[in-house]
């Protein structure tokens, strides 16, 4: 079958409540779900993703696929592109797998459209499909529920980016509060700025949720350390954390 219907399902960061009544909706209502069975920590999400389906009550077919690797010989840009049109052509096989023509859902961590590229590889399928996308729980919005904080101060500007971008660029010009969804690299330790205060979370919305808050000079090493020893335990790490400039800065 070609992939006419593709439904996007945001399902939040891993936590089974966080699933919406629309979310639920939608996976009842596909006639197949598309479910990576490799890739890094790919054990455990894949668990997740069987719970959730177990939890729902779905009871139409499940096709699993693997999840190719990039080529680290390629520049940035060039090996995510090659990777994203790879993992569109193995959404298309799987479907292919089946005679089912009623429309395909992907779980997807946290929401669909905030740092994540499943909408973008859909737009590489052919013949395109409709995609529709249900919205769920997005890792900054677990991280601040978990520290019971506001994600902006009052008036105050926000920037969400990454680790990658905040090491290139510093802290962002006229902002007050600052997002890091994807760093493996720890990105915090290259600023300078006086009185930064940082939340930081990870595997958020599961058992092994970690959190940490403090001042950066104070706690940053030890969320290094913290990082690095959960690391090693799992296996794999999904964290984030929200930087902000206090008011006396």
């Amino acid at each position: 079958m070609n992939i006419r219907d593709l439904w996007l399902i945001g399902i939040g960061t891993g936590s089974k409540q966080h699933l919406t009544h629309e979310g639920e909706a939608a996976i009842r209502g596909a006639s197949v779900i598309l479910i990576p069975r490799k890739g890094d920590h790919a054990s455990d999400l894949f668990a997740l993703r069987c719970d959730v389906l177990k939890t729902v009550g779905f009871d139409g077919i499940v096709q699993t696929f693997d999840y190719p690797s990039r080529d680290p010989n390629l520049p940035y840009m060039q090996r995510v592109t090659k990777w994203h049109n790879e993992i569109a052509r193995r959404w298309q096989n799987a479907a292919s797998r089946v005679s089912s023509e009623g429309p395909v859902g992907l779980l997807v961590l946290g929401d669909p459209t905030l740092y994540d590229s499943t909408i973008r590889i859909a737009r590489n399928l052919d013949p395109p499909p409709c995609v529709t996308v249900i919205p769920g729980i997005t890792a900054i919005q677990a991280l601040t529920s978990a520290h019971g904080i506001p994600l902006n101060t009052l008036a105050g500007s926000v920037k969400v980016t990454t680790g990658r971008r905040l090491r290139q660029d510093g802290w962002p010009h006229n902002i007050e509060t600052v997002v890091v969804m994807l760093d493996n690299e720890t990105s915090f330790k290259t600023l300078t700025e006086p009185d930064l205060e940082i939340w930081w979370g990870a595997y958020l919305g599961t058992s092994d949720q970690l959190l940490m808050h403090g001042t950066l000079p104070e706690i940053g090493e030890r969320i290094v350390q913290w990082r690095k020893e959960a690391r090693k335990r799992k296996g794999w790490i999904m964290d984030t954390y929200l930087i902000r400039k206090t008011r006396s800065a």
